[in-house]
């Protein structure tokens, strides 16, 4: 049965961007020595999500989302 508060990106399965608050909360979980699992459970965003970004920062030095494509 579905509830009215469901999200309908959580039905289908469409990914939404994350904050910078997310990702700086995921940042500040991972300089405490959390694990991706703990990071995961905690902020409720899948652990591939946050392994992403934990990457992205160690590879780029930001968390920032990178424009892609043809500039306008």
């Amino acid at each position: 049965m579905q509830t009215s508060s469901t999200n309908i990106c959580e039905i289908m399965g469409h990914s939404q961007e994350l904050s910078e608050f997310k990702h700086g909360t995921v940042m500040g979980c991972h300089l405490c020595n959390k694990s991706i699992c703990e990071i995961s459970w905690i902020l409720n965003i899948p652990q591939s999500t946050v392994s992403g970004i934990i990457t992205k920062w160690k590879q780029l030095g930001t968390t920032a989302t990178q424009l892609s494509g043809r500039p306008t």
